[in-house]
């Protein structure tokens, strides 16, 4: 992985949606209840991420310990994340359905979600050091320099470009 010795910022700056989904195994040895659902969203990623009009932009995976794995996925918009999660044709919505009928409320893993729409001007980033990551990733980076030297001028910057 490349690392970017500079200080870099995304360059998007459009309004954003930051979806936050995971899971936690809360019985590790039902591991025929977990495993399914643990293997469920590397197909959906690469699904979302094959489709350049999904509106997926793009996501980066990360664990709480042990038992939980999360993804902050970033989105063109709400209407594409929800679009997506209800047709019928792409894979999460059979993944929605198994799980379901193999797990329900029975407590053996526990997933989540939360979801934030983003306006435009009402984020900032900064990466110093780093590979390409997160909405930088996503989205592509630019310098953090002029108008996008500090969190405060970022902010205005991403309301102005």
């Amino acid at each position: 992985m490349k690392i970017n010795a500079e200080r870099l910022t995304a360059s998007h700056s459009d309004a954003v949606t930051v979806f936050i989904i995971g899971m936690r195994i809360n019985r590790l040895f039902a591991l025929n209840k977990w495993l399914p659902v643990a293997r469920s969203m590397g197909p959906m990623v690469a699904e979302l991420a094959a489709d350049p009009d999904s509106g997926f932009l793009g996501a980066e995976t990360m664990r709480q310990g042990f038992r939980t794995v999360l993804l902050v996925q970033y989105w063109r918009d709400f209407n594409s994340l929800e679009s997506y999660a209800r047709d019928r044709d792409r894979k999460h919505w059979p993944a929605w359905t198994a799980f379901n009928k193999a797990v329900g409320s029975d407590g053996t893993v526990g997933i989540f979600h939360e979801t934030y729409v983003v306006s435009k001007g009402c984020y900032e980033s900064i990466y110093n050091n780093m590979p390409a990551w997160g909405l930088g990733a996503a989205s592509g980076l630019a310098p953090a320099t002029g108008s996008r030297n500090a969190a405060r001028s970022r902010m205005s910057a991403a309301t102005t470009t």
